[in-house]
C-alpha cells in the first residue's frame, strides 16, 4: 500500500501526507455506551460471477460481522450504500433475510433494515395509494424477517404528493400499521434531487414543520429521524423540538464533528457511519480524542460534494474501519 498520499484540505488544496505507524486500534471494541453507530454497509461484488449482479454473500456478510465486532449496527438496504445504486427490491429481500439471520447468530449484534417504495417506478401518474401499498410491501417484509424499520424517503410520493396533507396521510397510513418503532429518514435535495420539496414544500423551515407534525402524531412508533440536510443549525433546531423519546439520528456529512459533540440540551454523533442517534447527555458525551479525531476528517468528507453527491455514492471507496472505543 502506498505510504503517500495527497489528502483535501478545508481550502480545497492537496497537501501530501506521509503515513505513519498505524494507530493502534484494537480488531474489536464494545459496543459505545452513549451512542448508537449504524454503519450502511456496502455489499460486496463476485468478481467471478458473469452477471454484473451478483453478490458474493459470504464477503458481504462478513464485512458485517466485522461492523458488528466494532460495536456499530448495520444499517442494511438503505439508499446510502445500494438501493437506487443498481440493487434491486428483491436482492434488497434477500440482503435484509441474510444479514439479519447473521445477527441472530452474533452476540450483540444490532440491524435495521431500509423500506421504502422502490419497486414502484416514479412518475406524474403515481398514485397516493400505490405509495401506500409499496411501503406496505417492503414495511411487512422488514417486520416478518424481525428487523425494525427505517422508513426510507420516497421517489414515489415526491413525485405525486401535492401538499403536506399528502405526506401526512401517506406516512399516517404506514405508521399506524407498524408493529414497532421505527428510524425515520428525511435525504434532502443535495443527495438526492428526486426529492426536492420534501414534505410537501421547498421551505425548508416548513417542510421541518410538516414533519415534525407527524413524529408528535407517531411519537410512539417512531424511534428517530435520520436528517441529511448538511445545515447543522436546522438540525439542532429540530433536535430540541422532537417528541419526547424520538431520537435525533445525524447524516450531516459536513458538520458531524460538532454534531458529535454535542451542546448541554443533546447530542447526536456521527463517524463514519450513516446513521447516529442523540439524546440528552447524562454524563459528557465525548472526549477530547473523539472530537480531535473527527475533525481531522471532515475535509475530505467535503470533497465529494463539490459534485453531485448521488455520484460520490457510486465510486468505490475501501476504508479501514478502526475502534469506535472512543465514542464510549
Amino acid at each position: 500500500m502506498a505510504s503517500k498520499l495527497r489528502l483535501p484540505q478545508e481550502d480545497g488544496s492537496l497537501q501530501p501526507y506521509s503515513a505513519g505507524a498505524p494507530s493502534p486500534y484494537p480488531l474489536t471494541a464494545p459496543t459505545p455506551r452513549s451512542r448508537i453507530a449504524y454503519a450502511a454497509a456496502h455489499v460486496v461484488l463476485d468478481t467471478q460471477a458473469t452477471a454484473l449482479d451478483q453478490i458474493d454473500w459470504e464477503a458481504t456478510l462478513a464485512y458485517r460481522h466485522h461492523l458488528w465486532s466494532l460495536g456499530l449496527a448495520v444499517a442494511e438496504a438503505m439508499d446510502t450504500s445500494q438501493r437506487g445504486m443498481g440493487l434491486s427490491w428483491p436482492q434488497a429481500q434477500q440482503l435484509i433475510q441474510r444479514s439479519i439471520s447473521e445477527a441472530r447468530a452474533h452476540a450483540g449484534a444490532r440491524v435495521a433494515c431500509g423500506a421504502g417504495t422502490d419497486q414502484l417506478a416514479p412518475s406524474a401518474t403515481v398514485t397516493l395509494e400505490q405509495v401506500k401499498q409499496a411501503y406496505e410491501e417492503q414495511c411487512s417484509f422488514v417486520e416478518a424477517a424481525g428487523g425494525q424499520i427505517i422508513l426510507m424517503a420516497s421517489r414515489a410520493l415526491a413525485a405525486c404528493a401535492r401538499t403536506p396533507e399528502d405526506y401526512m396521510d401517506v406516512y399516517d397510513h404506514i405508521l399506524s400499521q407498524v408493529a414497532q418503532p421505527v428510524i425515520i429518514h428525511w435525504l434532502g435535495a443535495m443527495f438526492d434531487p428526486a426529492l426536492a420539496g420534501y414534505w410537501g414544500t421547498h421551505n425548508i423551515d416548513a417542510a421541518m414543520e410538516s414533519c415534525l407534525a407527524i413524529l408528535e402524531r407517531h411519537a410512539k412508533k417512531i424511534d428517530g429521524i435520520k436528517i441529511s440536510l448538511l445545515d447543522a443549525e436546522r438540525e439542532v433546531a429540530m433536535r430540541r423540538l422532537l417528541p419526547e423519546g424520538v431520537k435525533m439520528y445525524t447524516g450531516d456529512d459536513f458538520n458531524y464533528a460538532d454534531l458529535m459533540l454535542g451542546d448541554s440540551r443533546g447530542i447526536a454523533t456521527r463517524c463514519w457511519v450513516s446513521l447516529m442517534p442523540s439524546r440528552p447527555p447524562r454524563q459528557p458525551p465525548c472526549n477530547n480524542s473523539m472530537q480531535a479525531t473527527s475533525r481531522n476528517t471532515t475535509p475530505s468528507s467535503r470533497l465529494p460534494f463539490r459534485s453531485r453527491a448521488i455520484s460520490f455514492k457510486l465510486q468505490p471507496i475501501t476504508i479501514r474501519l478502526g475502534s469506535s472505543s472512543w465514542l464510549t
